[in-house]
């Protein structure tokens, strides 16, 4: 199992925002997370990012390791998830490339990014011919 959250809980000033949703992410699997506004989207994704703190008894893993045990930094840095908010145009200037390569920023292994970029360009195609 790639991801794995479990019993999420998070509160905004005493409010609840998750009331405790539980789902996984195997590998090669895509999911997706649907709602209607304040129904909890960004808060679930911004938790996994650990950018909101969550309540006790919440459970997450990434790749078998506890989310929880790991600051927000790491998660990017250690772990390559990070959490980038729609509708802020914090990238519309940057390319195609600047963006992945962005999203490439912590990582040292040059070979290993080439590899992975060129796994991208296999699964979108499309991102290939904007270059």
């Amino acid at each position: 199992m790639l991801l794995s959250v479990e019993n999420l809980h998070v509160s905004y000033d005493g409010i609840k925002a998750l009331h405790g949703i539980s789902f996984q992410v195997d590998e090669q699997e895509i999911v997706c997370i649907i709602g209607a506004n304040g129904a909890g989207k960004s808060t679930t994704l911004r938790a996994i990012s650990r950018l909101v703190p969550v309540e006790h008894g919440t459970r997450m893993t990434y790749m078998g390791l506890d989310l929880l045990k790991f600051p927000p930094e790491k998660v990017v840095s250690r772990l390559g998830i990070s959490h980038v908010p729609e509708g802020r145009r914090l990238f519309d200037n940057l390319t195609v490339m600047e963006n992945l390569r962005l999203a490439c920023y912590a990582r040292r292994d040059r070979a290993a990014i080439e590899r992975d970029l060129e796994r991208v360009f296999s699964i979108f195609p499309r991102l290939k011919e904007r270059m």
